[in-house]
């Protein structure tokens, strides 16, 4: 289990004395890799310095809110100077304070917006800080993602499905429906030890947004988490956010750590990512990746994009066989659920599907199968009386209750395929013991339609899912 530092200032004087201590300890404590936030040209250019010192360390460079007086043309022109160093992976830290006010505002504002424009001409994310600027902070932003919608794109964007990664809010102070608006720009949202504060106002944000979509920060040496608020912070408390945010969502720190490690090394491109896994693990389950070929193409799907859940890589290279997969598995007892659900449609691969539900039940285990509810065209067949006896749990996508809109959303005629989907259900209802129908939470969705008709219509359980 290894954890990422997003935010950590070791260029601070703190650190003057012990910082090879400091480093150990983060160490030992599973932080493979840190990074350092310059907030003015003297501390931009320790933050490089630090990372041409210890290989585990990039630097961001940037000029600070409260030092944004001294963002002169002749400063700026150093900080474009130094994104051309190859671990700087970031303009940062920038933004606007409106707290203390130790630069005028329309001085702060001119200088975010400079900075900002030296990340996009060198095609870098940005650091932000805001502090009571919510407002103005976002609009700037937003004005400069809708000035350069160029900004971060690759060229593999036009597959993705997920926004852009254009930067953090780091120690984000704002709401649930801010912190959406940023995630719709391709922006991350990450917090220190004020998530373990007690009756911390951000824990219902985080709640709203989920832990994939955020990294991990200290703010070091400032924040220190809880039960060490008033001391000195330090990267390895890093594991005591972690802790605090797998409490809240009811998740393992393995998870929360490994998808906030996905998103920073994205977010900063610091390679190596990691290869693609057929079998991945969630909470107390097993998920099992048996393809990436789907009969549908949804507009909220990230199958030709990155293929990524939660921190895991999906993207698949070739399909494994059965055997493959049993080896992947492990023990079957072990755990809650070993789930078919990929960035694929299974049942495209029944026979591998059937073979090892067999093995799973044989041992003791208990099986669920997330489906696009397609299968019996794909099989050309009625497969619901295969999967009696194997299939414990099934998951259909429902999608939406309108076969216009359900083709548009997953890019197929629409009449077959929900007729073909509805009928599946109905089928599962009658001989499997447990099926919920889900849809994406999106605007245009009508969920209380969707969740009457399965009442109706169907007879299954139902669960919104999360847009992104």
């Amino acid at each position: 289990m290894m954890f990422i530092d997003s935010h950590a200032h070791l260029n601070s004087d703190d650190y003057r004395t012990d910082l090879d201590e400091v480093l150990r300890r983060a160490k030992d404590a599973g932080v493979e890799t840190i990074i350092v936030p310059g907030t003015t040209v003297e501390t931009s250019l320790e933050a490089i310095a630090l990372s041409e010192k210890y290989p585990n360390v990039y630097a961001c460079v940037g000029i600070h809110p409260h030092d944004a007086s001294k963002g002169s043309s002749d400063a700026l022109e150093k900080i474009e100077r130094m994104t051309e160093h190859e671990k700087v992976v970031a303009v940062g830290e920038i933004g606007l304070d409106y707290h203390y006010n130790f630069s005028p505002r329309d001085v702060q504002q001119e200088a975010f917006k400079k900075q900002i424009q030296i990340a996009i001409r060198r095609n870098l994310p940005i650091v932000v800080h805001t502090r009571e600027s919510q407002d103005d902070t976002i609009a700037a932003v937003a004005d400069a993602v809708k000035a350069n919608p160029g900004w971060r794109m690759v060229e593999s964007s036009v597959h993705i499905r997920v926004p852009t990664r254009r930067g953090v809010f780091h120690c984000f102070p704002g709401g649930p429906e801010e912190a959406h608006r940023l995630m719709e720009l391709g922006f991350f949202v990450s917090y220190p030890g004020i998530v373990t504060f007690k009756n911390s106002p951000v824990i219902e944000t985080l709640k709203s947004i989920g832990y994939d979509h955020i990294l991990l920060e200290t703010d070091s040496p400032y924040l220190a988490p809880v039960p060490l608020r008033g001391k000195r912070n330090e990267p390895a408390n890093v594991v005591l956010i972690a802790q605090k945010i797998a409490e809240v969502f009811g998740a393992s720190v393995e998870d929360v750590a490994r998808a906030a490690r996905f998103n920073t090394k994205k977010l900063f491109n610091i390679e190596p990512f990691d290869p693609p896994r057929i079998a991945y693990k969630l909470k107390n389950s097993i998920y099992l990746n048996i393809t990436i070929r789907c009969n549908a193409d949804c507009v909220f799907c990230d199958r030709k994009g990155e293929a990524i859940v939660k921190g895991h890589n999906l993207k698949i290279e070739k399909e494994p066989s059965a055997e493959e997969v049993l080896n992947a598995i492990g023990e079957p007892k072990n755990f809650e659920e070993i789930v078919f659900c990929g960035y694929g449609e299974p049942t495209i691969r029944l026979d591998v599907v059937k073979e090892v539900a067999r093995w799973v039940k044989d041992k003791g285990g208990r099986v669920r199968l997330n489906t696009d509810g397609h299968g019996n065209v794909i099989n050309h067949r009625n497969i619901v009386p295969e999967l009696v006896g194997l299939i414990d749990s099934v998951s259909i996508s429902l999608n939406s209750i309108d076969p216009s809109q359900y083709g548009e959303l997953m890019r197929l005629d629409g009449e077959k395929y929900h007729n073909a989907m509805v009928e599946f259900a109905r089928e599962c209802v009658k001989q499997l013991p447990e099926v919920v129908m889900t849809v994406v939470g999106m605007d245009d969705i009508d969920i209380a339609s969707a969740k009457e008709f399965v009442r109706k219509n169907i007879g299954a359980d139902f669960r919104v899912r999360p847009y992104f």
